[in-house]
């Protein structure tokens, strides 16, 4: 009965107790997050309840299952397994502390800072800073795992005696992957581009939306995502136009017969800026920028306070514009001019001073 009992007590009472700790934790800090609104640490904290609930449970039952005299032949086996579990628990949960500790910092510095672009910044470093913890505290964890085995502790000498041979090797057969972390760091430290700005690459135009240590993902006005190294950024130019001030000034062509008027049109554009949402207030014009034998060239200048609203505002004087035309300036739109054709004489050349006839006119027969 004795040999029942007592892993029953130590197992039940390990996993019972992990139970009632955990339960208890996430209590007091469900409570904590109630009190304290202002800031979202608690509630981060409180996901990670299953890798604290894993630690106690696997340091409980590795400090107690000795006393449970169960499979007295695997002892050493599950004495391992539970050391494994323990590292990578605790892995996972420092993992998640770090995450909520920065989460939260980069909460209160956004509630503070009103300027978007200094946000996204932050938001960028962040983001890269959370995944170097993540990758440094998993290659210590596996590490740890690793030491736990004699077989490797009797290999250490010999593994960092071969250590400058394989780091060189390492080094030249991933220069590519090393090339594009240390550029997501330039760009994560260096303000280069940031979560969130709009970016035109290789003639694409859209958002940043994702920043690693080796990739960024654009996403484009048409959901597309387009995945680039993030060595491109580095290497090669890009138009940012979130880079400083967000406000930008956008160009409308039209091309117009050259008895447009121009002075109405320059009124009709303010009316039309007026009345639209997306135009900032702080500056429009219109010149003649070109001509040629038919048309001549008339261009816009708009402003807006981002690129999204630069789009809606060319759209829409464009087109309101073009419609204004269309119902009280016919004659402004762009024609083509044409004219009857010139035939020569049957001599061949008017050069003897005969006047050519015209295509539609009929040649005289010398009756009536």
């Amino acid at each position: 009965m004795e040999n029942v009992l007592r892993p029953l007590i130590v197992i039940g009472g390990s996993v019972l107790l992990t139970l009632v700790i955990g339960w208890a934790t996430d209590r007091l800090l469900r409570k904590a997050d109630e009190r304290h609104r202002e800031t979202p640490l608690w509630d981060l904290l409180r996901r990670g309840r299953i890798p604290y609930q894993l630690v106690l449970c696997a340091a409980m039952l590795r400090g107690s299952y000795d006393e449970t005299q169960l499979l007295e032949r695997h002892r050493a086996g599950i004495g391992q397994t539970l050391t494994l579990v323990l590292i990578g628990a605790a892995a996972w949960l420092v993992i998640r502390i770090a995450a909520a500790i920065v989460e939260t910092t980069y909460t209160r510095y956004a509630r503070v800072h009103r300027d978007p672009a200094r946000v996204r910044r932050v938001r960028t470093q962040v983001t890269l800073i959370m995944r170097v913890v993540a990758a440094v505290v998993g290659v210590v964890a596996v590490a740890a795992m690793l030491l736990t085995f004699p077989a490797m502790r009797a290999a250490g000498a010999s593994l960092l005696a071969s250590a400058g041979i394989l780091g060189i090797v390492a080094g030249v057969a991933a220069q590519s992957t090393l090339s594009n972390m240390f550029a997501g760091l330039q760009i994560a430290f260096g303000d280069m581009v940031r979560i969130g700005d709009t970016v035109v690459v290789d003639g694409e135009w859209g958002t940043v939306e994702e920043i690693t240590l080796t990739f960024l993902t654009v996403r484009t006005w048409d959901e597309r995502r387009i995945t680039m190294p993030v060595s491109y950024f580095t290497s090669k130019p890009f138009e940012n136009w979130s880079r400083g001030t967000p406000q930008m000034t956008g160009i409308v062509f039209w091309h117009v017969d050259h008895t447009a008027p121009v002075e109405l049109m320059r009124e009709r554009l303010r009316d039309i800026l007026r009345e639209c949402p997306a135009w900032d207030g702080r500056d429009y014009g219109l010149a003649v920028t070109d001509t040629t034998p038919n048309t001549m060239q008339v261009r816009a200048l708009v402003t807006a306070k981002d690129a999204d609203d630069i789009w809606t505002v060319r759209v829409t004087v464009r087109e309101q514009m073009i419609r204004w035309l269309t119902d009280h300036h016919p004659y402004a739109l762009p024609r083509v001019n044409t004219a009857d054709a010139v035939v020569l004489p049957r001599g061949g050349s008017s050069s003897n001073g005969t006047a050519p006839r015209r295509a539609h006119e009929t040649p005289r027969t010398g009756r009536g």
